[in-house]
This record gives C-alpha cells, structure tokens and sequence, in this order.
C-alpha cells in the first residue's frame, strides 16, 4: 500500500461547524487570540481562559464530521494512510480515521499545569473545566492545548511521517502557521503533493496540483485523482 498523509487545518473542520479565528478578524468567539490563547493569558485570567475552552468544548459536541472527514477515512481501504491535524477536534477519529496525529493539542483532554505528557480525557456528559478542578495530586489542570508562544513537541514525530510519505495532501490550511507549514518541505521530490482550498494558497513549489474546493468536495476530488496514479 502507498503511504498516504494528510495535513489538515481549520477549513478541514469549517463545514462541521467548527469556528476559526482567522476567518473572523483574528478572533475566536469575540476573544482576542492573546486573551485565551497564551501562557500568559492563563497565568493572568485562568478562569476565562478556562470557560473560553468550556464553550469551544461544547461547541464541538455539537459538531458531526463533514463528508471529507468521512472521504479520508475511506482511503484507508486503499492506501496506508496517516493524518496530521492542526485542528484540536476529534473529527477525525469521529469520522473512523484511525492515525491521527494532533500537533496543536486535543479540545476533549485536559492535562495538569506541570505535567503536559500526562493527559486525561474530558467526558462529553461533562465537558467544563474549572479553577480548582484537580488532578490526584492537586496539580491544577489546564486544556491540553499548545498556546501560541509554546513548542510544538509533535512536530518530530511529524516530520517523520512527512518524510516517509508516497503522496502528501494538504487540506484547509493557509500554509502561514509555523512549524506546521514548514512539513511541505519533507515531501520527497517526485511524490505527488495535492492542495484542497476553495481559496488560494500561495507556496514557493511549482509541482502542487491544486483543488479548489472546500473539504468535503476536495475529498472527492482527490479521491477521484487518486484511482488515477
């Protein structure tokens, strides 16, 4: 089977409904990115920082995978297929995708303010975290989300797959966030590199074939392009 990988980003996951803070003005839900997003911002507002993941938790299980999300899936009858997302949703897994690979964290886990290897997962029949809401050891717990101004411990792991892949696609993302964007240049010269967003998208590489459309008509293209190779 050929190994194909994924890169999605927030147009992925906009037909479901998931809000994205580029396309309102830099914000999400009316928050300023730095207000909710930052290490600082929780240092300095913990609690709004916590209820602003509170409404986006819920917001999420509102939210049923679009038919991209169920067009990806199915390429795992054909293909050896891995996904890198730089969505925190579980759409994905929704959807029956069984490799995902979240760079920027997972909205439906929590980890303690010391510890963000350890993680536990947020039951959808009680999605709010609070001040004072505790691991077994009193260590506050925080979204494991990676904030803006914090590394990006799975970008190793990613470049790996990158690397390894036969074709790579890219979907819903402007290719502006770093490091995530910077995994374009570990596809192997020669190996075909598809690009699905109904907007453009400028890259400095010539050998992208481009698909114009949203996610769930992009997946039906590429999986029409796909029985071609």
């Amino acid at each position: 089977m050929k190994k194909l990988v994924i890169l999605s980003g927030a147009g992925m996951s906009a037909e479901s409904g998931v809000s994205t803070f580029r396309d309102s003005g830099g914000l999400w839900e009316k928050h300023r990115v730095e207000d909710v997003a930052t290490p600082e911002a929780f240092e300095r507002t913990p609690e709004m920082v916590l209820n602003f993941y509170n409404q986006r938790r819920r917001q999420l299980l509102e939210c049923k995978p679009n038919e991209g999300h169920y067009g990806l899936a199915a390429l795992e009858k054909e293909f050896d297929v891995d996904i890198i997302t730089q969505n925190v949703d579980d759409l994905h897994e929704r959807a029956g995708s069984a490799n995902v690979l979240h760079l920027h964290g997972e909205l439906m886990k929590v980890c303690p303010v010391n510890d963000v290897n350890t993680t536990y997962n947020i039951p959808p029949d009680n999605p709010d975290i609070n001040w004072g809401d505790t691991d077994a050891s009193g260590n506050q717990l925080r979204p494991f989300i990676v904030w803006f101004g914090e590394a990006v411990p799975m970008i190793e792991p990613a470049i790996k797959i990158v690397e390894q892949s036969d074709i790579l696609v890219i979907i819903g993302t402007s290719l502006n966030v770093y490091p995530a964007a910077g995994l374009l240049n570990y596809a192997r010269k020669g190996r075909p590199v598809f690009l699905i967003d109904p907007k453009e998208v400028n890259t400095y590489r010539n050998d992208i074939h481009f698909i114009k459309a949203g996610a769930s008509e992009g997946v039906k293209q590429l999986s029409e392009l796909l029985q071609r190779l």
